[in-house]
């Protein structure tokens, strides 16, 4: 009798998987580490944007089902989270009045690009978590929107800090986290209307990395 000794179906996924979670961990490790306790966290802070483009590449990668819809799903985010952006910089009639520091990286008008990417980033990731409920998509809907207020209230004690963003003032106006919420109701409606396979394994890894990331920040810093 043979015994093959070449890997299972499953175990090549899951090696990839291993893989990503391990970079995933490894980035915001390194990152949580010199921010929280080096003396020059410049060093560390001019990677956020490349801490931002691996992830969003991993989980693309581990996207099943990339058809149409879903990188329709990407563009209308992207330039929705872009544009609010823009306005709310350029005016302060969304979230408030604020202008972005150079750690998001390259701007157009004053407004990083990468932001558009990461209004991508959460609210998929929200979107997918909700997608393993048995609720209906008003009430996903609704959650998804919260978990990205949620993440929002761990990041913004620390936007400043780091800087990522500035409130004139230095005052977090409530009506930033209004407006995030009315947003990523928007955004979380696009996810959930659009049409392509909602699971990442991934995604439950992320959100909770990043939230902890700027939570525990922010208890070691307040």
């Amino acid at each position: 009798m043979e015994f093959s000794n070449s890997p299972t179906p499953l175990a090549a996924p899951n090696s990839r998987l291993r893989v990503a979670q391990g970079l995933v961990l490894l980035f915001h490790l390194t990152g949580f580490v010199g921010l929280a306790f080096a003396q020059d966290k410049s060093f560390y802070l001019k990677y956020t944007p490349l801490t931002l483009l691996l992830t969003a590449g991993l989980l693309g990668a581990f996207q099943p089902e990339r058809n149409w819809s879903f990188w329709l799903f990407v563009m209308q985010t992207f330039l929705l989270g872009f544009t609010a952006e823009f306005v709310g910089v350029h005016t302060g009639a969304i979230f408030g009045s604020y202008h972005y520091g150079a750690t998001l990286g390259p701007k157009y008008q004053e407004v990083p690009w990468l932001i558009g990417l990461n209004w991508v980033i959460v609210t998929y990731c929200a979107g997918i978590l909700t997608s393993y409920l048995p609720l209906p998509m008003l009430f996903r809907v609704l959650v998804g929107a919260a978990l990205m207020v949620g993440f929002d209230l761990c990041l913004e004690p620390m936007a400043s800090r780091y800087d990522f963003w500035h409130w004139t003032g230095n005052v977090i106006p409530l009506r930033n986290f209004r407006d995030w919420f009315l947003l990523s109701l928007v955004t979380q409606l696009l996810f959930q209307r659009s049409v392509f396979l909602k699971r990442n394994p991934l995604v439950p890894l992320v959100y909770l990395v990043q939230l902890l990331f700027f939570f525990v920040l922010g208890l070691l810093h307040p």
